[in-house]
């Protein structure tokens, strides 16, 4: 099976996918469970590889993904993906983030891994 359902139902595992992506390209790096992580690369990089195009239909649809949250300077999660974030890629092909793995929560002892944009 290609994807990996991370045991949430479909609009569960959407909208977590959704709020981290959010999150991973207002901060730059976020720190979550290995799988979550490595689900959320492919979201990443189908979305700065989106920006990348730069016009009006790419916009739509990475608003349509990312939440509305804005940052204390008042941009929002799209405008920071396609005014800062994308065009740090405009001369790479793919592979815009790097998931490390950091070791195990102590709680459950899920392995852990933090997600950067390089």
């Amino acid at each position: 099976m290609w994807n990996r359902r991370l045991g949430r139902t479909a609009d569960h595992r959407v909208a977590l996918l959704k709020n981290m992506a959010t999150d991973l390209i207002l901060k730059g790096k976020i720190e979550t469970t290995e799988m979550k992580a490595k689900e959320l690369r492919s979201v990443v990089d189908h979305l700065i590889t989106t920006a990348k195009k730069g016009d009006l239909a790419a916009r739509r649809n990475a608003a349509a993904y990312l939440r509305n949250v804005t940052t204390k300077d008042g941009k929002t999660a799209v405008q920071v993906l396609f005014d800062e974030v994308a065009p740090k890629y405009k001369d790479r092909n793919g592979g815009y983030t790097r998931v490390t793995k950091t070791g195990i929560r102590r709680g459950d002892a899920a392995p852990m891994a933090t997600i950067e944009l390089l």
